[in-house]
C-alpha cells in the first residue's frame, strides 16, 4: 500500500522535473496525472496509485506549498465531480484511457445532458430517444434543458430512452455525447441574474458510436445513479473553510458595518453561523465516509442543507444591507464559465441562490430520498413503475 512518505517522494520528483516557476501549466498537469498524483485513489494508469483516498491531501498540500498550478476545478467541476466517477465505474478500458486524462487536466470541459422540459424532478420520464442504426451507432433526437456549461463543453454525459416498451426506469441507456456533432444546438437560457450559465440543448440526428456507451443497453438508470450521487456530494459536500463561502461574506459585512446592526439581526446571524458550521462539519464527515466507498444517499441530505442555508444567508445579507441590498448593477446578458458567489454583490447572491433548490436535484425530491433511503420511511405509492413508458400519460 502506498504511504504518505512515498507520495511525498513522488511529489518532490514531479516538482524537480517540472518546476512550477518555469514549467508549462498543461505539461505540468499532464505529468502529474501520469505520475498518479491527480486523484491518488484511482487505478494506476488512470491518474492514481490505488492509494487510500485520504492521502490526496498529502499531495495537494505539498503542491500548494510549492506554488504548483491546479486544474481550475471550479471550471471543470461537472467533469471532475460527475463524469469522471461514472466513466471510472462503468466505462470500458478504452473509454477510461481516452477521457480521464484530458478531463482531469482541463483540456476538455464536460456538461450533463439529463433534465428535459418534461422530465426534471421525474427524470426517469425522459423522452430523448436513441435508436441504433444498421452500423451499430446510436442516433439521438430530443431536447435537454438547464445544462450548465453546454456552451463551453467538448463532451457531455447523456441519458436517452432506447426502449419505449419498457417501464420508464428500465428503458434508458447512458452515453458520452460529442458536443461538436453538427446535430447539437446550444441555446442560452437567461436567468434572473442576467447571466446565461444554463442552456437548452437540441439534439437532432446526433450520432454516438456504441463504444461511447457506459454500461449495458437499458441499464442507464443504474449508471445515472452513480452520477447523481456524486453530483450531490460535489455540490453539498464541497470543502469550505470555517466561516468561508456565503456565511463569510455575511459575517464580514456585519463586522465592517456596525451601523447596520440590530439585536434581532444579531440573533439570526448567530443562528445561521451555527448552522453553517454544522454543515461544514457534516461535510467533513461525509468526505471521511467517501474513503470507504462510493457516496450514498447522505449526499442528498447535504445538498438539501446547502440549498436551504445559502438561501437563508443571502436573504439575511440583503436585509442587513437595507436599501443597499436592493442594488444590482449588472443586468446585461453574460455567458460566464462558472458561478461566482463570493466575488459579486449581495443582490447577485440573493438572486442566484434561488436556483440552489432546483439544480442538482430539487429539494422536494431530495426530501423523499432522505426519508426513504436514509431514514427508512415507507415510500410514496408509485403507480407507474411497472407501466411501459410509451403508455404513460404525458
Amino acid at each position: 500500500m502506498t504511504t504518505a512518505e512515498e507520495l511525498r517522494v513522488l511529489t518532490e520528483k514531479l516538482l524537480e522535473e517540472y518546476p512550477p516557476a518555469t514549467a508549462d501549466r498543461t505539461d505540468f498537469l499532464r505529468a502529474r496525472f501520469d505520475a498518479g498524483l491527480a486523484w491518488v485513489h484511482y487505478p494506476v494508469g488512470l491518474g492514481g496509485l490505488d492509494a487510500p483516498r485520504a492521502l490526496q491531501a498529502v499531495v495537494d498540500a505539498e503542491l500548494a506549498a510549492a506554488g504548483a498550478p491546479d486544474n481550475d476545478p471550479r471550471k471543470i467541476g461537472i467533469g471532475l465531480g460527475m463524469a469522471a466517477p461514472t466513466v471510472l465505474a462503468h466505462g470500458s478500458d478504452e473509454v477510461k484511457q481516452r477521457f480521464l486524462r484530458p478531463l482531469w487536466v482541463g483540456e476538455e470541459v464536460w456538461c450533463q445532458l439529463f433534465s428535459e422540459p418534461g422530465a426534471g424532478s421525474d427524470l426517469a420520464a425522459l423522452a430523448t430517444r436513441a435508436v441504433r442504426d444498421d452500423g451499430g451507432d446510436w442516433i439521438v433526437d430530443g431536447q435537454k434543458v438547464w445544462t450548465s456549461s453546454a456552451h463551453t463543453a467538448r463532451w457531455a454525459i447523456l441519458i436517452a430512452r432506447t426502449d419505449p416498451d419498457a417501464p420508464k426506469h428500465r428503458g434508458i441507456t447512458y452515453f458520452v455525447c460529442d458536443m461538436t456533432d453538427p446535430g447539437v444546438e446550444v441555446r442560452p437560457l437567461r436567468q434572473i441574474t442576467g447571466e446565461a450559465e444554463f442552456n437548452e440543448v437540441f439534439l437532432t440526428g446526433v450520432r454516438i458510436p456504441d463504444a461511447h456507451r457506459l454500461g449495458e443497453v437499458g441499464d442507464g438508470w443504474r449508471v445515472a445513479q452513480t452520477t447523481l450521487m456524486n453530483e450531490r456530494v460535489s455540490i453539498g459536500g464541497a470543502r469550505i473553510p470555517r466561516e468561508g463561502g456565503m456565511i463569510g461574506k455575511l459575517a464580514t459585512t456585519w463586522r465592517e458595518r456596525p451601523e447596520l446592526r440590530t439585536h434581532d439581526l444579531h440573533r439570526r446571524l448567530l443562528d445561521h453561523w451555527v448552522y453553517a458550521e454544522v454543515a461544514r462539519l457534516a461535510g467533513e464527515r461525509l468526505r471521511q465516509q467517501l474513503v470507504a466507498g462510493r457516496p450514498g444517499p447522505e449526499g442528498s441530505a447535504m445538498k438539501l442543507a446547502f440549498a436551504r442555508l445559502n438561501q437563508a444567508i443571502s436573504g439575511l445579507e440583503v436585509e442587513l444591507l437595507g436599501d443597499e441590498g436592493l442594488l444590482y448593477g449588472e443586468w446585461e446578458m453574460r455567458r460566464p464559465d462558472l458561478v461566482d458567489f463570493t466575488g459579486r454583490d449581495a443582490g447577485y447572491r440573493y438572486l442566484r441562490s434561488k436556483g440552489n433548490s432546483i439544480e442538482g436535484g430539487t429539494s422536494e425530491v431530495l426530501l423523499n430520498i432522505v426519508a426513504e433511503r436514509v431514514l427508512g420511511l415507507p415510500p410514496e405509492p408509485r403507480n407507474d413503475k411497472d407501466v411501459a413508458w410509451k403508455d404513460l400519460a404525458r
